[in-house]
């Protein structure tokens, strides 16, 4: 008999095409790159589309539960840090139920995820640290901050002239626990973003203080 081109077997081709999701090719990267931007750029509506797309094309779930828990620490980080707890949470949750309803925690965390305030202020900062010590390399500890394990360690200065924070409101006034080389340099920069905005006003104070050497 002649094959026949019906409604149904389009449909099936469409069908099939729309959820064609390659776990090792260019289409696995592109469709999590787009997950990853989109809630980057706050759009919980493209992040839900491309998890479905995720989700229906057969990717490892577990690979998305990482990608959401390594975005809750780089890209919103301190301006919510409550989103790195929900993430985990949803991470441990999956680990009890599986799919299918594990998807339903994917998409509770991807969608706190995306209306959450951002910042990459951490991630930045630790790359700026790295940075100077693949430059710099091991620099000496500063004495003051150097553990007296032995008498002879503490003869040597190892310990000496360390003051307890939580006996000068947090902070020492004028100290740095930088090595003398690096002892100007500021790797965290906090954004002005969400819970963020707190850390940086009260930072700003901190840093002030200690460069004035006035903690009142």
């Amino acid at each position: 008999a002649t094959d026949r081109i019906t409604v149904e077997v389009v449909d099936g081709v469409q069908q099939e095409v729309t959820t064609r999701h390659d776990r090792d090719g260019d289409m696995h990267y592109d469709v999590i790159s787009a997950f990853i931007k989109s809630m980057r750029a706050s759009d919980p509506d493209a992040t839900l589309y491309y998890l479905a797309r995720m989700i229906e094309g057969g990717e490892e779930p577990r690979f998305i539960m990482r990608r959401l828990v390594i975005f809750a620490a780089e890209d919103v980080a301190n301006a919510d840090p409550r989103a790195l707890t929900l993430t985990v949470s949803a991470a441990q949750g999956f680990e009890t139920i599986g799919m299918p309803e594990g998807a339903l925690l994917m998409a509770h965390a991807a969608t706190y995820l995306a209306t959450a305030p951002k910042s990459n202020a951490a991630y930045a900062g630790l790359n700026a640290a790295r940075r100077v010590v693949a430059e710099t390399g091991s620099l000496p500890v500063p004495m003051h901050l150097r553990r007296a394990a032995t008498g002879l360690m503490s003869e040597m200065g190892y310990g000496q002239g360390y003051r307890y924070p939580h006996d000068h409101g947090g902070f020492i006034p004028g100290e740095t626990h930088l090595p003398d080389a690096i002892a100007d340099q500021q790797f965290y920069q906090p954004s002005q973003n969400g819970y963020e905005a707190r850390i940086h006003d009260w930072l700003k104070q901190v840093r002030l203080a200690k460069d004035s050497g006035d903690n009142s």
